[in-house]
């Protein structure tokens, strides 16, 4: 660009031109020759280049150049990268994603995504990131993720792949397919940590919103993460002050959060080991500024990640390390660490059933609502809100609001709301709730929404016995020289629904009720006004002696220019003027209790998260709140004829409009899920061979093709048993992101576990085991199953049954002719037999010496001389499984002339004959 001498002196002009006309003439000047210059048929690459970088310079400038659109477009089909890259650079600039002219760039766009060219494509990734149109979405999806996962893809591409994705991703949820998940996963495991970083930014947003659909990103996750901390798999140019690439890190941990803590003991060993690593690791404050704060933000995820874990055993021993840290850390010098242990400590109380720990750091915590830093006083807010309980709410209340009088504006309407929330969640006594939320509307009227007051007016309605203490209360306020409107609005819907129950105390005779209502009349908004007036019409009902009094103020008001005071004033005086009090006494009953619905200041408290933020695993509140999210419950111990108060909030005053409203609505935001490749359904072609001959045997080859072998050898004794399994690369390239996923349909009957992870580098011509623990717990009948994925080139995967039945767990057992035949018939028939004919698969001649030692392999004790008939094979054994034995009788009997089998089998349980007879049946086709 520099060697563009006239857009150099042009660039300068524009510099040193003093007033703005002599800018403007330059600049339309420019235009003209532009313009002119356009129009000529021979324009080349360089000249039209030249001309559209001034053009884009002056739309910096802030000019009208849509002259030159076309022109800029047409670059970006120039065959030359200096061309094409001023081209990208003008359509990023200048079109916007719903321009007109944008399709015109598509089909350039997608030639450079699939040209064997690292450049263009890279501009091309930008252009899509950066414009993002939905067309663009819906047609070069498919393009940018076949960059991301070619094995052809260098590096850069890849990244750059990967965050076009994530871009388009946050605009068109719908661009990624669920068939793409596993492949997407496996390059979790790139080589490359650039690109792993890249793709678990991609995959992070993703699990966000489906994280059943990404659950593979798991055990990669954990995996990686460990080879990371743990292992130190990484390479010097990825340390950041001698901390191993921490935004990765940071990731992977967040990532973890987004499940519930993993059954498999596998994953909680890496997951522990990681965790113990960053603890006693990060923990020890650095000098270099840099260095700690790349420290802190791991510590801070992993300290996110423990409290998230808490519910697993495992994890109290990290639970207790972290409070201990979080402690000093509120305490921190530093404004950032202060914030960060705030907030984490927010969460921890939101998990925790005991927050005596943190009540230690009380004082601490209120002293930040003190501090210099609005940022800091919020999190201060948020944690004495969550920590808050019963044992301590009067005290909390009560700081909170001697702090609202002198706190910072932007945060007054939140602390109303917790303050509100946390009076109604812990008051046990009646005029404590009255008098804290009579206050709170006194002191901050001025940023008490709506959904404050009208929940107080639920309560008091939905709870008889606060309703006389309510209404003295409120007068008092109302008489005071200074009453705020939402005070008010609270003191007429009281008074004029229980003013009655005071009116035989001094000081509070109707026209005192009266008196004390209308002397706020004049300074109320008009919405206001005509809550009064409803108000008044009542005391008509309840106090006919001050009817003449509210007469007068709707004879005042039936001409007033707004026409909502005016209609009610109408209204109301033909209503008390009927020649009987019959229909206003109907019309004007008393107000039933509110139906019983979540409270709308939860609601509103927990819509204030922002949208570009990663969603939250846990809400503002104790551990009730985070786990069940229940609506407010009055909790008035001394009070026992309490009616919950559940009701959603809705305006009195507008005589419950919105009562039918339900915002309460559960929306299913879950996607379809991709089908899950590792189970029963999905076998790959070729799996029975090795699965069926190694049902009778210890030890042979699963599975086998041109790529890849895995062997199998076992070993059982009693209910337990031990597999390992051999992964062997038969080519001379190797395979990255090998990956092993177990699924077992019948987790009650049969516990699957790996001591560890197979590596995820296969090497040329090399081999790496992945060991697995079983143990039977009860009968089951479904074989379980395991997927195999790797990358050689393309993802590859094969998924294939397990050869662990039941007839592994069954030791044999020596009988006589004179105990098997008593035993055979004490057992029976009936369900606890089962009894199949058929014919050899192989339609061969019966052979008795391998049919002997089938039964063998199946861990039968062959009988000989048992049966009369010395061809019929006769075994018996014990099913061992955890609860107990159960013994297993056999006899197959052949038929030599019809070339026919027929099987017996019976034990003393019901579920088990069928299930080693199934056994039996699929080992028999590998003869």
């Amino acid at each position: 660009m520099s060697s563009m001498r006239g857009l150099v002196v042009f660039i300068s002009d524009l510099r040193n031109a003093r007033v703005r006309e002599l800018e403007e003439k330059r600049i339309n000047k420019e235009l003209a020759n532009i313009r002119s210059k356009f129009k000529e048929a021979k324009l080349d690459g360089y000249q039209r280049k030249k001309y559209v970088c001034k053009l884009l310079y002056i739309y910096i400038l802030g000019w009208d150049v849509s002259f030159g659109h076309l022109e800029a477009v047409s670059l970006v089909s120039s065959s030359k990268y200096s061309e094409k890259q001023i081209g990208y650079l003008a359509v990023t600039l200048m079109l916007h994603e719903n321009h007109e002219l944008l399709h015109l760039v598509i089909n350039s766009i997608k030639k450079d995504l699939d040209v064997n060219n690292e450049l263009f494509n890279c501009l091309a990734l930008h252009a899509i990131a950066n414009v993002g149109s939905k067309e663009m979405a819906e047609v070069l999806s498919p393009d940018v993720h076949r960059l991301l996962i070619s094995p052809t893809s260098k590096p850069f591409v890849k990244k750059k792949a990967a965050l076009t994705l994530l871009r388009l991703y946050r605009k068109y949820p719908g661009i990624i397919q669920p068939s793409w998940v596993e492949r997407i996963i496996a390059i979790m495991d790139d080589p490359d940590l650039g690109v792993t970083l890249s793709v678990s930014s991609l995959v992070l947003a993703l699990v966000q919103d489906n994280p059943e659909l990404w659950q593979a990103s798991l055990i990669k996750a954990a995996g990686r993460l460990y080879r990371l901390v743990v292992k130190r798999e990484y390479s010097e140019e990825y340390l950041y002050y001698n901390v191993p690439i921490p935004w990765l890190q940071v990731k992977l941990l967040r990532m973890l959060q987004y499940y519930p803590p993993s059954d498999d003991p596998t994953v909680q060993k890496l997951i522990g080991k990681s965790l113990q690593r960053i603890l006693d690791t990060a923990s020890e404050p650095q000098k270099n500024v840099q260095q700690n704060n790349a420290q802190n933000a791991i510590l801070f995820e992993a300290i996110d990640l423990s409290i998230h874990l808490s519910s697993a055993p495992s994890s109290q021993e990290y639970l207790a390390q972290c409070t201990a840290l979080l402690g000093k850390f509120i305490s921190s010098r530093e404004t950032n660490v202060r914030y960060l242990g705030l907030e984490t400590m927010t969460h921890l109380a939101s998990t925790l059933e005991d927050l005596r720990p943190l009540q230690k750091h009380q004082a601490t915590i209120i002293q930040s609502l003190r501090d210099r830093d609005i940022s800091v006083r919020r999190r201060g807010l948020d944690l004495l809100y969550s920590m808050c309980d019963s044992s301590n709410a009067q005290v909390v209340v009560a700081e909170l609001l001697r702090y609202l009088q002198s706190a910072d504006y932007s945060i007054r309407e939140e602390m109303v709301l917790k303050i509100a929330i946390l009076t109604e969640k812990f008051a046990t006594d009646a005029t404590w709730y009255i008098d804290i939320t009579l206050q709170l509307l006194s002191f901050a009227g001025d940023y008490v929404s709506d959904e404050v007051w009208e929940r107080v007016v639920q309560i008091v309605t939905n709870n008889e016995e606060l309703q006389e203490y309510a209404a003295m209360t409120v007068l008092q306020h109302l008489k005071s020289p200074a009453c705020h409107e939402s005070l008010v609005r609270v003191g007429g819907y009281i008074l004029g629904e229980y003013g009655h129950l005071i009116a035989n105390t001094p000081g509070s005779a109707p026209i005192d009720q009266f008196k004390a209502v209308h002397s706020k009349f004049g300074v109320c908004s008009p919405g206001t006004r005509a809550m009064l007036l409803s108000t008044y019409v009542k005391f008509i009902n309840l106090f006919p002696e001050i009817k003449h009094v509210c007469i007068k103020v709707f004879n005042t008001y039936s001409k007033s220019i707004d026409a909502e005071l005016q209609q009610r004033a109408c209204e109301y005086l033909a209503l008390v003027s009927m020649p009987t009090d019959d229909l206003m006494q109907t019309v004007l009953e008393e107000m039933p209790p509110f139906p019983e619905r979540q409270s709308a200041l939860l609601k509103r408290l927990h819509g204030k998260t922002g949208e570009m933020e990663d969603k939250r695993i846990w809400v503002l509140g104790g551990k009730d709140t985070s786990n069940e999210k229940e609506a407010l419950k009055l909790n008035l111990s001394s009070v026992p004829k309490m009616t919950e108060a559940n009701g959603s909030a809705t305006s009195p005053g507008q005589e419950l409009v919105m009562s039918g409203l339900d915002m309460n609505s559960p929306v299913n935001l879950a996607a379809p899920l991709f089908p899950n490749l590792a189970t029963a359904a999905h076998l790959s072609p070729g799996w029975e061979e090795g699965y069926y001959s190694l049902l009778s045997r210890n030890e042979g080859v699963l599975y086998e093709d041109e790529q890849i072998q895995i062997g199998w050898r076992s070993e059982f004794h009693g209910p337990l048993g031990r597999v390992a399994l051999y992964f062997g690369n038969k080519t001379t390239a190797t395979y990255q992101s090998l990956t092993s996923t177990v699924e077992n349909p019948d987790k009650s009957a049969l516990s699957i576990t790996s001591p560890h992870l197979p590596s995820t580098t296969l090497p040329a011509e090399g081999q790496t085991q992945q060991m697995l623990n079983v143990e039977c717990l009860g009968v089951f009948r479904e074989a379980p199953t395991i997927r195999i994925s790797y990358l050689a080139g393309a993802l590859q995967a094969v998924t294939l049954k397990l050869p662990v039945t039941l007839n592994k767990f069954i030791e044999p057992a020596q009988l006589g002719k004179d105990d098997f035949f008593p035993r055979w018939k004490q057992i029976g028939g009936g369900e606890r037999e089962a009894q199949k004919i058929f014919s050899p698969v192989s339609g061969e001649r019966i052979d008795m010496a391998r049919n002997r030692r089938l039964v063998e392999g199946l861990r039968w004790a062959v009988l000989d001389g048992v049966d009369q008939n010395p061809m019929n094979i006769v075994g018996a054994g014990v099913l061992h499984t955890r609860t107990g034995k159960i013994g297993v009788l056999m006899r197959l009997e052949p038929n030599m002339d019809q070339n026919l089998f027929r099987c017996t089998i019976r034990a003393t349980n019901e579920a088990v004959p069928k299930a080693v007879e199934d056994v039996l049946l699929d080992a028999m086709k590998a003869y």
